[in-house]
Parts: structure tokens; sequence; C-alpha cells
């Protein structure tokens, strides 16, 4: 299923037949943050700018579909007439696919008059959560196998098609070598890759006729499913017979494993391989792999080559959605832009108004320091001293001097004018190559797939001046 105009909430609707009503349609900024980190983690990846940005210049509402809003009862034929002209016409600022991202930064800056900007938020959000959120576990899964190889196997358990291929996208765009999804393969160039399952192994008379008849259709890429009768009995003889006949050829196999103690198999079947002198074999595992069940079997030293993960991958396993929200931060009225803060009891609640910038400082070694948000009118250059204020306790505060960082870079940038993309599409190739070159600006600390040292994400003191400010106007006190 494809995103079309109806792919909202029918509040964001009533809202914008509201304001068209009104006559209430101003230029206004909305930023896309998220508020915790999924998985428990000390990071996220970001992913799909592309879909969204392919939506945004393909949106408009059809006949059919405005049919269908006449028939609800909710809107006049005026507003209605109005939606058949209507597109999306805004700027967007982002930043770019593969970057990792912090809580309560801005990752998507929406400049748009009232209406429009208001409609989008809905898919936006579908769109950019989801993938993020799958980005983010596909990079942990990577993390925790030792950056090694891993294949996305979860298309018979996400939800839905639509949500299979942007699992397999987003997968592939956080670390994933390949996916077994093959449509997902063809639309956006994946590399798939997929063995046999046990029915194969049932189909035939024995269990080496199933063997050998897979390696000789598919010499180059046979990778033997051993656990189908006894994984370290026959699958295991079996297969050692066949890895010698195709070595004899000059090729070579692997075998994978999807049940039992994946620790003290893996174990027993590279030493039986390396016994006869099979030692290019490669051993690919799965079943309901974690990256907490890969961190243990890589501490264990299971000699595994590749990780097949399916279902806790392509659905988020633990955290069924990322926290992302999409809030109006500034309003212009007549020639003045006017920011705007959302208050609440609960201070993680609060938004941080006004248009503003992220830019990541970078230490001697390249490692990610801090991110630090100001507003867009600030001049932030490298050579000075920064103190950076926590977003939500004004107490908490630090100083970076100008000797511990070497490089400043902004992360926000213009990829939509006017409703037209002006980002260069990319291979998805690059991004995912992105993704890896980010992670390796991770300190371990923050990478740990347990208890990970929180990254600081703070405001200048402009930034935090302007939120303290519109606070003491709406409530006449001092924020604590």
């Amino acid at each position: 299923m494809s995103i079309t105009a109806l792919t909202t909430d029918l509040y964001e609707l009533t809202m914008i037949q509201g304001y068209f009503l009104a006559k209430k349609n101003p230029r206004t900024t909305f930023e896309v943050f998220f508020r915790r980190s999924p998985f428990q983690g000390g990071f996220a990846v970001f992913a799909g700018l592309d879909p969204l940005l392919t939506s945004l210049e393909n949106l408009q509402f059809t006949k059919r579909e405005i049919d269908y809003l006449r028939g609800l009862g909710y809107f006049q034929e005026e507003f209605l007439s109005y939606l058949k002209d209507l597109r999306f016409t805004g700027n967007l600022w982002s930043v770019p696919e593969g970057t990792t991202v912090f809580p309560n930064e801005p990752i998507i800056r929406v400049e748009a008059n009232l209406i429009e900007a208001q409609l989008i938020e809905s898919f936006l959000l579908n769109t950019v959560n989801f993938q993020t959120l799958i980005a983010s576990k596909s990079a942990r899964v990577y993390s925790a196998s030792g950056k090694g190889k891993i294949l996305e196997f979860g298309l018979r358990r996400s939800q839905g098609v639509d949500g299979a291929l942007s699992a397999s996208r987003a997968a592939y765009i956080g670390g994933a070598l390949a996916t077994s999804n093959t449509q997902a393969g063809m639309e956006y160039n994946i590399p798939v890759s997929g063995t046999m399952a046990h029915s194969w192994v049932m189909t035939f008379s024995s269990e080496l006729e199933a063997f050998r008849t897979y390696a000789k259709y598919y010499p180059d890429a046979c990778t033997l499913l051993i656990d189908t009768y006894d994984a370290l009995g026959s699958g295991l003889e079996h297969a050692i017979t066949v890895a010698h006949e195709m070595k004899a050829k000059g090729k070579h196999i692997g075998v994978r494993i999807d049940s039992g103690d994946l620790e003290y198999i893996s174990k027993e079947i590279r030493s039986r391989l390396d016994k006869e002198g099979l030692e290019d074999v490669y051993i690919a595992v799965s079943n309901d792999l974690t990256e907490e069940i890969i961190q243990q079997l890589m501490v264990d030293q299971a000699p595994i080559d590749l990780w097949g993960v399916g279902t806790h991958l392509s659905t988020g396993g633990s955290d069924s959605s990322l926290s992302g929200v999409y809030k109006m931060v500034a309003r212009k009225e007549g020639d003045h832009w006017h920011s705007v803060v959302k208050l609440s009891n609960n201070v993680e609640k609060m938004t941080n108004p006004g248009v503003k910038q992220v830019y990541r400082f970078y230490d001697d070694q390249g490692k990610a320091v801090a991110d630090y948000i100001a507003l867009q009118e600030e001049e932030i250059v490298e050579g000075k001293d920064y103190t950076f204020y926590h977003p939500r306790y004004r107490s908490v505060k630090f100083t970076l001097p100008s000797d511990k960082y070497t490089k400043i870079r902004p992360l926000l940038e213009i990829v939509m004018k006017d409703g037209v993309s002006i980002k260069e599409k990319e291979p998805l190739s690059l991004i995912r190559e992105r993704t890896l070159r980010e992670l390796e600006t991770l300190h371990k600390t923050h990478e740990r797939i347990t208890n990970p040292h929180v990254y600081k994400v703070s405001l200048s003191s402009q930034a935090k001046e302007l939120k303290e400010k519109l606070i003491e106007e709406r409530n006449g006190s001092t924020p604590q």
C-alpha cells in the first residue's frame, strides 16, 4: 500500500478545515524529534527521508478520496473544493539518512503554511518513526555482532507487506548486509540472500540427497540447513561429505543451524569441520536472535560467521515504536516570526521553542562529543568555548573549551524547497555506508547494548533563555 493524502488522522483534517474556514493559515515551522532512544539504547539511526520526500512531492487528493470525505458528513463543500488543488509547497531541512541521532534534538524541520504543515504530520511520523526504529535495531545488532555479517530474514513476521518493505530498507541502512525479501531487493537494490527450509530436506528420500541436489543447482551460494534431523549427527556428517565434494570442484559452502544451543553446537561444528580440513566452510545461525543473544555469543567466542535475524529485527522486537513527535516551534504573524512553546506538568513534554539548528562537536579522534541545539540565527564557529545547557534542567550545564574539540558540523540541511526535493537521491548502499561511518564516531560507552552512557544533547544559552522567557510569559513563574 502507498501513502495517499488520506494517510492521516481524522483530527488533522478537521483542524485544517477549521483553519481554512477561519482564514487562519500563517507560515509555520514544525520540528520532529524523539523523546527517548529506542531499546533503552544510547543512540538511534535516522531513516525514512527519501520515501518521505517522494510522498510529499506526490501529495494530492483524488476525486475518490474527496468523495469519501464528503460522505463522512464533517466537511463543507467549500473546503472539499479547496482540497482538489492542495499540494505541499513547503520547505524541509533534515539530517542525512544514516546519521546517528539522539533524544530531544530536531531531526527534521518543516516550514510551510499551517494547513500544509498540519496535513503531513501523521504520515511523516509514520514513515520516519518506523524506519528509524528498525534502522536503530539493525545498528544495535550489527554492533553486537562485532560489526559482522547480518542477514535480515523478517518478511514473514513483519507488520504487513508494506511494513516488511520498509523494514528491509531500514535494516539495510542500519547495517544489515542483505535481505531475504526479494521484492525489497528489487525495489531498493538491496542484496538478497537465502538458504533452504527444513521442507527442502524432508522432500528428499535422504538428507544427503537433499544436500547434494541443492549444491548441484546452487554451487556458488550453497548453505546447508543441518538441523532438520540431528545437527551434530547426520546433518553435520552429510554436510561434510558435500563440502568435500564441492571443495574438489573449487567451491566452498556453508552450514546453518536454526535451533538448539548455538554456542555449543557452533563450537562443535567448527571443531569437526577444521579437523576435516574444511576451514573455509562458514557457519550461519538463526532462531529468534536478538542483539543481547548475539552479544553473549560473541563474548563466549562462538565461531559464527553469519547471523540471520528475523522477527526482532523487522518488527522492533522489545520496542514497538519510536517516540517521535511533531511540534510547532514558530509561527509568522505579518512580517515577524514568533517562537511558541508547549507547556506541561511533565517537564519531558515541554518543547524547545524557536527555529533551530543542531551542531555536532567532534574531538581530535573523530569521536562525537556532544550535540548543541542553537537558534537558527546564532553564529556557531570553531575556536570558541561553548557552554552547553541541559534542555530540561536549568542548573545542569557544562563548558566545552576550544581545545577539547576540533570540528563542528551542522546536522540539518535543506532537502526540499517549495515542495520540490532538491536532494539528489542516494543509492541505499551509500546511506548504509554513512551509517557505518557514523557508528565509528560513537564512543564505545554510547554504543553499549545495555546501560549505555547518555550522550549529551544541550541547548545554547540563547535557546535556553528563549525557552525560559516564553515559559515565564505563559505561566508567570520561573521554571525549576
